[in-house]
Parts: C-alpha cells; structure tokens; sequence
C-alpha cells in the first residue's frame, strides 16, 4: 500500500501556495503516493474472508495508566537546541524499540517545534504528519506546515514533528545505495514473460535483502502501532494533555490508530486523505488502482481540451486517451528514450509510468505533464518525465535517494500481510486490475508482489478502529482522490465513533490547503475553537 504527498499550502496567496508546495516537496517528497511501485501490500488470497474478519475486530485501546516500565520514556526531559532551520529547535527523544520488552534497548526519535507566535492564548502543541509511510514529518514541518499553516494556527499552537522510527531522522531504514536504487527503479515492472518475471523478482529479493541486512533488529517494529505510541510519548514530554494532530495520507491512519489506542488524549485530530484499516492490502491495492483511474480520466477530459495535449484533440474519449498513454508506454518497453540525465538513464516505461503517476496528486502538476509527455512523445526527449519521477522516488541530483521508499515498505510490509505470495497470484488478478485500471493495472498489480520477499513477516492485520470515547475526529475525504478513494474517508468516518465527515468535491490528494476556503475555514475553526463541522458537510 503506498499513499504519501504533501498537502497544498492553507495561506490565502496562490503564489506563496505554489512556491511553498514546491519546497514541500523537495523537503518531504510527493507525501501521499510513496510505496506505489515499491510497497503494496495485503492480504493473500483470502481476500473475502480476510475483509470479514477485519469487520469483526477492532483496535484495542490501551489501559489509561502509563506502565511503570514506561515511566521513564514519559518523564524525559528534552534539550532542546538550534537545528538550523529559523524559528525551529530539535531534540532527541527515546522510545522502546519493542513496547513488550521495554528493557531490551532504546529508539532515538527525531523531533523539531516552532513555538506559537501569538498573539492569543497558546492551544499546546499541533503534530503533523504528511504521510507516506516513509515521508519525513521534520522535513514537512519545517518546509511547509511551520511556514505555510495559516497564521491564526500557527499563532496558538507550537508546530511540531516526529519522525517515525525508521524514518529520516529517526533511525533511518537504509536499502540500496543510490546507483542500486537507479536499477531498481528502472526494473521492468510489468514482465512479458518468464525472464522479465525473474527479472522483477530478483529486483524485490535485492530490496528486501538490503533493508534486512541493515537492520535486522528495527524492520521488526517499525509498525503504525508502535509509531503511534511513540507519539503518546511525545505528547507527554511535550507536556500536553491530549494530542492535537494533523495527518494527511498514511497519516490518517497513524492518527486513528493513536485515537484507537489513546481514546481518552485524542485531542483535536485532523484525518485528511482518509485511509480504512479494515481492508485487507489486496483490497486497498485494487481500490487505489481504481483511484489512479479516476484521477487520471480527469486528466484526460482536461488535457483535450488545452491546445498542446499529446494524447488527443478535442473530443477525444478518456479512454481513448488512455489507450494512447498505454501505447506510449508499451514503445518504451522496447525503446526507451533519452534524456538529459547526467548518469546516463533513459526513460524506461517504469520510469514514465511513475512520472505520470507522480502527476496524478495535484491538478496543478497537469500542465506539467502534458509539456512533459509531449517531449518525450514528439521530441524523443524523456527528460521532463524523469524530473516527475525522480521527485516522486525522492532522488537528488547527486544521484542519491532519500530513505522514502525504504520505510515505506518497512512500514507496509508489517503493518499487512503480503497482497501476493508469488507471481502466478498476481497472474491471475492481472484482469480484475487491469479492468480497475486499463493504464496502471497491470503495474500496480505487480507492484503488490514486493512484500512477499519481505525478510520480516507481518505484525499487523486488517482491523476496524473505533475509538469509543475519544472526543469529535475530523475525517476527511476529495471526491476524486487518487491515493486515498473517496470511500476510504466514508469507511473511516463510520468506524470512529465521534468521526465527522467533511467532503471536498474535487481533485487531487488531500484537502486541507488545497484552495477552498470552505475547507480551511472548516478545519481552522475546529482546530482553534474546538468546533467540529456538521457530519456530512460538504465543500468545493
């Protein structure tokens, strides 16, 4: 499962939204989409029963007394010091790196705050998350979320960030070296025959063995359960009574497990990019494939219409477009086509298929894209397509890669059991992904392979989260959402118990700071007042 991307900047300029934007995602990655084409996750082939069993269990909450063998996590004192980005200090926390033997050894987790800057009665202290898994919140706060949140928020509550064990700061997940990870990303993701499918599987086997040999002992709890309790710590150093949080993406589904196991200190929570965790990772894989769709026909009704769309002219059908973007893609398979690169890549149809994808999150990016397609279509030129691509994998121009990816499959790779075991599974579900989506079925469908060569076996399992108890949640949900459909915000909100459902109708992933003011106005006078909107509530 991958869902990972930053949220649009919530400041009433335009141009301060979009230059902000971009730094974010420089700093945290394309926070919503991440395990795409490297993580996917779920369960096997009892998909049906597995979806059954999800809808009778539901998350524990945890007893409201903290453990004696916890008392020192929760007393730490933190030393706060400069970080050099302005207005932020950092410190250095420790967590139990295994919750059932607390005395078996620490995690350091990295944690950075922007005090509020008033005026106004100070409201305690707002995480965020920007999801991925594998998405840096410390790159997110400092970037976008500390600089970019509207001012009326940041005023009463000091910004603040963790990264999850694993993640950046945090005892980073580490996998290939960049040159490894250039050929793994350009590894045929949709093999014709035998040798291309031993081909990709021996590109998962090498992923999976270097996270294994890096850290053994970590990629053993590196869970959403474990994150989120590492969360409860660091509401306590902080000194607040319940947690305030803003997650988008994966991030959703961290907060609601938090809520699910910390009923009682869920404080103001912002679930934005909703997420269900009752779906079995097959499940979630299919329906996010049908997502992708969904986004990508609004491309396609958008792109014939604007004079410089290389997939059709006016009239042309979205599916006629995307019988033309699948016909691209397959001339690559054969060809790829030069680009720019200063180590030489080429654009591959892996490569391609992920710039496009990349594009996907924000209508603001279509534009991009279509000059994008059209180099690498007309001009032979795949030069645009590999900048979409490597933004999304988090590739730097020195050819290094962030560590992304690899807690993003850390992550997933835990948190369900695998969606296939072997690739004559993924053989026999090539149809229904494909009919889910004619252009990206086929690739999301071997994508799910990954964790099946995962060197950990799984933790967690499908689940409700109900949070009985917890005071009013705000779930969030875009119409046309193409990480994080649409139903999974409605699923979420009916699990949680005090959930409240705002829609966005619209594209693109997530809605917080996205352009509508009926959806900032919303969630600022919950998070301010502690005024949650109307169940139902709909916005544009």
């Amino acid at each position: 499962m991958y869902t990972r991307r930053t949220p649009r900047s919530a400041s009433g300029s335009s141009g301060l939204h979009r230059r902000t934007r971009n730094r974010a995602k420089t700093a945290a990655g394309l926070l919503a989409t991440a395990a795409l084409l490297v993580s996917a996750c779920s369960s096997g082939s009892a998909t049906t029963s597995a979806a059954s069993a999800a809808a009778e269990a539901a998350l524990v909450a945890l007893p409201q007394a903290t453990p004696a063998a916890l008392s020192s996590y929760y007393g730490q004192k933190p030393a706060w010091r400069g970080c050099g980005a302005p207005g932020f200090e950092c410190a250095t926390l420790k967590a139990p790196l295994d919750y059932a033997e607390p005395s078996s050894g620490d995690i350091r987790l990295a944690v950075t705050r922007k005090k509020a800057t008033g005026p106004g009665k100070r409201l305690g202290s707002l995480l965020v998350n920007p999801g991925g898994p594998g998405g840096s919140a410390i790159g997110y706060v400092q970037a976008y979320a500390g600089i970019g949140y509207p001012a009326e928020v940041r005023a009463r509550y000091d910004m603040v960030a963790v990264d999850p064990r694993g993640v950046a700061r945090s005892e980073p997940v580490e996998c290939l070296d960049g040159p490894r990870m250039d050929r793994y990303t350009q590894t045929d993701a949709t093999p014709d025959d035998g040798k291309e499918t031993d081909g990709l599987v021996a590109a998962y086997r090498t992923f999976a063995e270097g996270c294994g040999a890096d850290a053994p002992r970590l990629l053993r709890h590196v869970s959403t359960v474990e994150a989120a309790r590492d969360m409860d710590i660091v509401r306590a150093v902080l000194g607040d009574e319940k947690l305030n949080f803003v997650g988008a993406s994966y991030g959703t589904f961290l907060g609601a497990t938090y809520a699910g196991l910390f009923p009682d200190r869920a404080g103001r929570l912002v679930l934005d990019g909703a997420m269900d965790p009752s779906l079995p990772a097959r499940r979630l894989n299919l329906e996010q494939t049908a997502g992708f769709e969904t986004a990508f026909r609004s491309f396609a009704k958008d792109c014939v219409r604007q004079a410089d769309c290389p997939l059709g002219g006016k009239g042309t059908t979205p599916e006629r477009v995307g019988e033309n973007l699948k016909a691209f893609f397959e001339k690559l398979d054969t060809r790829p086509v030069p680009t720019a690169d200063g180590d030489g890549r080429k654009l591959t149809e892996s490569l391609a298929t992920t710039g496009v994808i990349a594009a996907m999150y924000d209508e603001g990016s279509w534009e991009q894209l279509r000059e994008a397609l059209t180099a690498a279509m007309k001009e032979n030129d795949g030069s645009g397509l590999l900048v979409l691509s490597d933004g999304y994998y988090e590739r730097d121009a020195d050819g290094a890669y962030s560590n992304l990816m690899f807690a993003n499959a850390a992550v997933n790779c835990l948190d369900l059991p695998p969606s296939f075991d072997t690739p004559d599974e993924v053989r026999g579900s090539l149809s229904e992904f494909e009919k889910a989506s004619p252009v990206f079925g086929e690739g999301l469908a071997w994508a799910a392979l990954n964790c099946a060569y995962w060197p950990v076996h799984a933790t967690g399992e499908p689940h409700r989260i109900e949070a009985k108890g917890a005071a009013p949640i705000v779930v969030v949900g875009t119409t046309r959402d193409p990480a994080t459909p649409y139903r999974w915000a409605q699923a979420l909100a009916g699990q949680l118990s005090s959930a409240r459902l705002l829609t966005y109708e619209g594209d693109g992933h997530t809605a917080y700071g996205r352009g509508s003011s009926c959806i900032d106005r919303t969630i600022n006078a919950y998070l301010l007042r502690g005024t949650p909107p109307t169940d139902g509530k709909r916005c544009s």
